[in-house]
């Protein structure tokens, strides 16, 4: 049973534990009213085999859906007709499937292709109109002269055939004559309009964040607890941030947009009140030194109060 959503939620599509958006005014809208910035993992559509820029979908951190979702922002969903799809093919055998995909090809339609052909036949019917009207304008404001240059040809005709005789002007041209049975608008020739967000046809189901699930396996996480704790905090003191990861990082922390600035630390966390490796203090911090960027140490208790440590290499003195 699919639950009953509000509009003006933004849609975070939940897939095997990772979060998605496919709509780009919500996705603009994460970046700038709420200051998160996700990552695009989508191919272009112009462009598909290239991985310099990247589309939607935006695929965000767990962090990231989880603020989204608790500041009343967003709602996390699953796709109802995506798991019985799945529990399908898992009933049937290979040959089975294979022999029922062939069978019953073109019979069950996706509603979403169905959605889509339906706009595709009204788009071309308003398209075919307007092409028929700007025809009909362009012949009517050449009308007279196309009668005249008929006449004129036909009289040269006449002329070198040694007939004097003259032909007066025609009436209107036959082109204009049952121009609505005559018109010929080329399927080729519509203008198809990209969309930039999947159709909602599909029946989906809000996922609770506070309950552990296979939609959504953070819950009760010791490691996402104190990753959230810390993002929360970084993000209400108004900083950006974005995944860490190739830095050796949790988070790397901007202190604006990271379109317009780079990255002034690396958020590493730690349960809260666990020893760290003397090894490890000095790997993170001659990291840091190496990128230009001032390791932070982060630590939250139970209370969620957030412990910041921040590192920098001095070197051997």
């Amino acid at each position: 049973m699919s639950s009953v959503i509000n509009e003006n939620m933004i849609l975070i599509q939940l897939l095997e534990g990772k979060a998605f958006v496919w709509k780009a005014d919500d996705v603009q809208m994460i970046r700038e009213q709420h200051g998160l910035v996700g990552n695009l993992v989508g191919a272009l559509v112009r462009k598909p085999r290239q991985n310099s820029r990247l589309g939607l979908p935006l695929q965000l951190l767990p962090e990231e859906a989880r603020l989204l979702v608790e500041v009343g922002a967003a709602v996390l969903v699953r796709s109802l007709s995506r798991e019985k799809e799945l529990q399908k093919q898992e009933v049937l055998e290979p040959e089975s499937a294979e022999s029922s995909s062939s069978t019953n090809e073109g019979k069950d339609e996706q509603p979403e292709a169905a959605a889509y052909e339906k706009y595709l036949g009204e788009s071309y019917k308003e398209q075919r109109k307007l092409a028929l009207e700007e025809k009909r304008r362009t012949l009517e404001s050449l009308a007279d002269r196309i009668a005249e240059g008929r006449s004129r040809r036909k009289r040269q005709r006449s002329d070198q055939e040694g007939d004097a005789t003259e032909s007066p002007l025609q009436g209107p041209i036959k082109e204009l004559q049952n121009l609505e049975e005559t018109f010929h608008f080329p399927k080729e020739a519509m203008m198809v309009h990209l969309p930039t967000a999947r159709t909602s046809c599909e029946d989906v189901e809000e996922v609770d964040p506070r309950q552990v699930s296979v939609h959504w396996p953070y819950a009760g996480q010791k490691e996402h607890e104190v990753r959230f704790k810390v993002f929360k905090s970084l993000w209400q003191k108004g900083y950006f941030l974005t995944n860490g990861s190739k830095f050796g990082g949790d988070f790397l922390v901007y202190p604006g947009d990271p379109m317009r600035f780079h990255a002034h630390f690396i958020a590493i966390c730690y349960p809260y009140k666990e020893e760290i490796a003397l090894s490890d203090i000095v790997t993170a911090a001659r990291l840091g030194t190496n990128v230009k960027k001032t390791v932070l140490l982060c630590s939250a208790d139970q209370e969620g109060e957030v412990t910041f440590t921040s590192l920098q290499w001095s070197g051997l003195q």
